[in-house]
């Protein structure tokens, strides 16, 4: 069961698409997560890069963010996503983007701009450190954003982000990690 976990929509149970394409998070980690950036959510620009469920984007609106991306590559989950959106009351202050995430930063660079970041990829991928550099890259993060990266067994390499300086890397257990980065630019 997948729910928003506090703020307005607290409580609102979230679908989530059948089978293995999507790994929630879990309750355990959301909370550690939202705990760690909970002063810094209010009237931040939200991008959700590997959307999933959308539950971080949106349990972010319903903590007091202004805006959400969502960004997913599956258009079948894109649609579960809006559902949410719309079950949570913040369907029309998002954007939905059904893309991958390399192409999304490419065409958002110089148009988008971000202040809070969820990198929450399939744990198989491994590019959380890439995703980081990317959005520095081409400029769709502000300094002071802060990106939230939630990985598998992916080293990140906090070195070749030389204008990120971590606040929080916590392990949960043996296959989840919790990085909680702020961009200096």
């Amino acid at each position: 069961m997948i729910r928003i976990i506090t703020g307005t929509a607290k409580g609102k149970k979230l679908i989530s698409p059948e089978g293995d394409s999507t790994r929630p998070t879990s309750d355990r980690i959301k909370g550690a997560m939202f705990s760690s950036i909970q002063f810094d959510i209010e009237g931040r620009r939200v991008l959700d890069l590997f959307a999933g469920t959308g539950q971080l984007g949106l349990e972010a609106l319903s903590r007091g963010a202004e805006s959400c991306t969502f960004v997913e590559i599956d258009r079948d989950v894109m649609e579960i996503i809006k559902k949410n959106a719309r079950a949570t009351g913040f369907f029309e202050v998002c954007r939905y983007a059904v893309s991958d995430w390399r192409n999304f930063i490419r065409k958002a660079a110089g148009r988008d701009v971000y202040d809070l970041v969820f990198i929450d990829p399939p744990y198989a991928m491994e590019c959380c450190t890439d995703a980081a550099r990317r959005l520095a890259d081409a400029k769709i993060i502000i300094p002071g954003a802060i990106l939230v990266l939630e990985s598998g067994e992916e080293n990140i390499d906090l070195e070749g982000l030389p204008d990120f300086e971590a606040v929080k890397s916590t392990n949960y257990g043996k296959k989840t990690a919790l990085h909680v980065l702020i961009y200096r630019g």
